[in-house]
C-alpha cells in the first residue's frame, strides 16, 4: 500500500489479499478483514 493510495484501490487490495490468502496467519487475516470492514463503514457513513 502506498501513502497516497485512493480508497477504492485500498479496498481492492484488501479484498484481493483476503481472497488469495496473502496474509501471514489467522490474526493477520482478521486484521485485514477488520480494516476492510472499518473502511467500508466509514464510506457508508456508519
Amino acid at each position: 500500500m502506498r501513502e497516497h493510495q485512493p480508497i477504492s484501490e485500498l479496498i481492492e487490495t484488501l479484498e484481493r489479499r483476503i481472497a488469495q490468502g496473502d496474509y501471514k496467519d489467522s490474526v493477520h487475516k482478521i486484521t485485514l478483514m477488520t480494516t476492510l470492514e472499518t473502511v467500508q463503514r466509514m464510506l457508508n457513513g456508519k
